[in-house]
């Protein structure tokens, strides 16, 4: 037996084939429910809205309140939500705010989520005063703040230096019965991590624990960051095994930026021990893992480990970026291999890749240093043909060759994950 058409129906199709990107599917879609006497209503619209502001923009978005119009239906809350999100996604706050008013003068009354996308917007722009100001309205008006709100509020007073006031916001609202949600501790840990406020990140690290929360990667990677890039070595690590010893999961991301620090301060063996525990686990890599491994290797002269992880990444469909080129070059010139440091950077070329200053600067120091100085600076010309601008670091190398005692590899020469 044959299912009737309804509206519900269509827009599930509308809602899978916009989600899809296929907005012009969709449309023929409309037009053929229309045919069948199923009609859009306001949700199958705002549907459109949504889509077109996400993939066309926000002019596009707009036009479908005319269409709205025309087919009869009133534009409710979603619709100018939908619009307001467009523009605050384009850094259009002032239309933003011309579509808050002109909702307004429709008669349309503005819900939370209005509020919150205005001040989410006023933040993304740098103007915390007036993201301020929006806050209060909701707080003194009838609408109840959800946790999405305080979520946006702390977040944006941490990324527009307002850290220490979203930690006094924070401990107001946990005075006046707010539970944080494992998003909210997020955007606190690393908001105090930014400005270097490890002590009370770690007090809020242990909160959580208490809180029937489970820390996720996002929790502790911005802990161990932190303690990594003030230098806090061991302190990172005692972290990271405190972490390990509770059970908590660890991604790629959190595993590499391990593995990637120990590669920095010399600890190659311990560097080994986690990318073994982490091929154990089965974790899932990108590319930045497989560079941070490749780089790995190269530091302790593997590269034949170093090519099978080439091979993988090729197997696994993923494709190689500048930067894994780039330390394949560094480790070749670094194991002596200069011939096949030079058939790399042509290899990169030949792959659609502009070789960068730290390939070429790899690959001319490797050729100093084995005396081929006419080679480099064949190097060293092609590089100005291609309108690169040579840094000091040239000079050194070259002028280290006059001599024949070479100074010491600098630290440009070290080719480093970003």
């Amino acid at each position: 037996m044959a299912r009737r058409l309804s509206t519900r129906l269509l827009n599930v199709c509308i809602a899978s084939l916009c989600k899809a990107h296929k907005l012009e599917k969709a449309e023929v879609v409309i037009i053929d429910g229309i045919r069948l006497g199923v009609l859009p209503d306001v949700v199958t619209y705002n549907t459109l809205i949504d889509a077109y502001c996400r993939f066309i923009g926000i002019d596009a978005g707009y036009s479908i309140l005319h269409r709205m119009g025309e087919a009869g239906i009133t534009p409710d809350v979603i619709s100018y939500n939908s619009l307001i999100a467009g523009a605050t996604r384009n850094c259009q706050i002032t239309r933003s705010l011309d579509l808050f008013d002109e909702m307004i003068q429709r008669g349309i009354t503005p819900d939370v989520w209005s509020y919150n996308t205005l001040m989410h917007g006023l933040f993304k722009l740098g103007k915390p005063d007036v993201a301020n100001r929006v806050f209060l309205d909701i707080i003194r008006g009838e609408h109840s703040p959800s946790a999405a709100t305080f979520n946006i509020m702390m977040n944006g007073l941490c990324k527009n230096g307002y850290t220490k006031n979203a930690f006094m916001l924070f401990r107001n609202l946990q005075r006046h019965g707010f539970v944080p949600e494992l998003v909210t501790y997020n955007i606190l840990v690393n908001g105090l991590c930014k400005i270097g406020r490890l002590a009370s990140a770690r007090r809020i690290l242990k909160e959580i624990g208490e809180s029937g929360h489970i820390p996720n990667a996002i929790t502790y990677t911005t802990v161990l960051k932190c303690f990594f890039r003030k230098r806090k070595f061991e302190e990172g690590l005692e972290l990271l095994s405190e972490m390990k010893s509770k059970g908590y999961t660890f991604d790629g991301f959190a595993y590499c930026t391990v593995i990637g620090t120990l590669i920095k301060i010399g600890k190659i063996k311990e560097a080994t021990e986690y990318m073994v525990d982490m091929m154990r686990t089965g974790t899932e890599l990108d590319i930045v893992s497989y560079n941070t491994l490749i780089n790995m290797y190269c530091k302790d002269g593997k590269l034949e480990e170093a090519y099978k992880l080439l091979d993988d990444i090729e197997k696994k469909g993923l494709e190689c970026d500048k930067y894994t080129h780039t330390i394949m070059i560094d480790g070749l010139c670094k194991a002596g291999n200069i011939e096949g440091a030079a058939q790399h950077l042509k290899y990169m070329n030949m792959m659609g890749f502009d070789p960068n200053l730290v390939a070429f600067n790899c690959l001319v120091d490797g050729l100093c240093k084995v005396g081929q100085v006419d080679d480099a600076m064949k190097v060293y010309k092609s590089m100005e043909v291609r309108d690169s601008l040579p840094t000091p670091l040239w000079y050194t190398i070259f002028v280290g060759t006059e001599g024949t005692v070479l100074q010491p590899r600098s630290c440009y020469l070290v080719c480093e994950v970003a």
